[in-house]
C-alpha cells in the first residue's frame, strides 16, 4: 500500500516529524529565559559559547562513544554543514543580545520573520510544494505575531537584533533541510556543536568572565536543554519538508511568553493572548493535513 502525500513525503513520518519540532520548539524558550536571566551578570556573547561548549561536553561524547572519534562527524556535504552551523550561531548571538535588553516575547515575535523567509526559500530553493494548508497556516502565524507585536506602537531598536536573529534562522533552516537528508542526526549535532563552539570562541575569550558557582547549573541547563531541542530538530527537517515545519517555529512564542511571565514578571497583555492564540491554530492546521493524508492509502 502507498501512502499519499502532496509533498513526496509518507504521512507517518511526516507526523513524526512534527511531533518532534513542536516539542524542540517548547524546549528552546527554556534555554533563552536562562540566557536572559545570566545576561545580567554575563555577556550575551559569553553565554553564547557557553551554550555551545557544555551541549559538546554532552553530544561528543556520545557520539564518539557510538561511531567512533574519527567517524563522529558527517562525512559528506561538509560545507552545507558549515554553513548551516555558522547561521546558527549568527541567529543565537543575535538573539541572546536581544533578549537581554526587552522581554521575551517581544524578542520572539520580531525574530519570527524567520520562518515567513523560510517558506519562501523553501519553495524557491529546494523547489517544495507550496499548498493552501501551508499558506493558511503560514498566514495565522505571520498575523497571530503581528498582533503580538503590535507594529503600531513605540519601535524599540533592539527589536532590529531579533529580526536580524529571524533572518539568520530562516537560512539555517533551508541549509539544515538540506545537509540533513542523507546525514545521521547524532553526526550532524556533534558537528554543530563543535564547530559552534569553535567560531564563538573568540568571543569568549574577549568577554570572558570565570562562573560564579550559583550560576554553574543554569549554564548546564542551557546546553542540555540545547543539545535535546537541536537534536529532535535535525530529525524532524530529516522526516518532513522545510515548509511544513516552518510554521510550527511560533510555538516557540507561547512559550517565550509562559517563560517571561512565570520568571521575569513579563505579563502577557490581550495582542500576546490573541496572537498566541492564532499560532496554536496554524500548528493544528498542519496536524489536521497530515492526519487525513494518513488515511488515505
Amino acid at each position: 500500500m502507498t501512502t499519499l502525500s502532496t509533498d513526496g513525503v509518507g504521512a507517518p513520518r511526516a507526523t513524526t516529524g512534527i511531533i518532534l519540532m513542536v516539542v524542540a520548539m517548547l524546549m528552546i524558550p527554556i534555554v533563552d529565559g536562562q540566557a536572559k536571566y545570566l545576561s545580567a551578570g554575563y555577556s550575551p556573547l559569553f553565554i553564547s559559547w557557553a551554550r555551545y561548549l557544555v551541549a559538546c561536553l554532552i553530544v561528543l561524547p556520545f557520539a564518539a562513544a557510538r561511531y567512533g572519534a574519527r567517524k563522529m562527524f558527517p562525512a559528506e556535504q561538509l560545507a552545507a554543514h558549515t554553513l548551516r552551523t555558522f547561521f546558527l550561531v549568527v541567529s543565537m548571538t543575535l538573539y541572546f543580545v536581544a533578549v537581554a535588553r526587552i522581554p521575551l516575547a517581544t524578542a520572539t515575535s520580531a525574530y519570527f520573520v524567520g520562518p515567513i523567509v523560510a517558506v519562501v526559500l523553501a519553495v524557491a530553493i529546494l523547489k517544495e510544494t507550496l499548498t493552501g494548508r501551508k499558506l493558511l497556516s503560514l498566514g495565522l502565524g505571520v498575523v497571530g505575531a503581528l498582533v503580538i507585536l503590535q507594529p503600531g506602537g513605540t519601535f524599540e531598536p533592539s527589536l532590529l537584533l531579533a529580526f536580524g536573529s529571524g533572518l539568520f534562522f530562516a537560512l539555517y533552516m533551508i541549509a539544515t533541510r538540506r545537509a540533513s537528508k542523507a546525514s545521521d542526526p547524532v553526526k550532524t549535532l556533534a558537528f554543530q556543536c563543535a564547530i559552534g563552539a569553535l567560531l564563538l570562541t573568540p568571543q569568549a575569550i574577549a568577554t570572558w568572565e570565570v562562573p560564579a558557582a550559583a550560576d554553574l547549573l543554569f549554564f548546564i541547563g542551557m546546553g542540555v536543554f540545547s543539545a535535546v531541542s537541536h537534536g529532535l530538530s535535525i530529525t524532524a527537517f530529516r522526516l518532513t519538508d522545510a515548509s511544513t515545519l516552518a510554521p510550527l517555529v511560533y510555538i516557540e512564542l507561547i512559550g517565550a511568553a509562559l517563560i517571561g511571565y512565570l520568571v521575569f514578571d513579563e505579563i502577557p497583555g490581550l495582542p500576546t493572548v490573541i496572537g498566541a492564540a492564532l499560532i496554536v491554530a496554524a500548528g493544528l492546521i498542519l496536524l489536521q493535513r497530515e492526519n487525513r493524508a494518513a488515511m488515505v492509502e
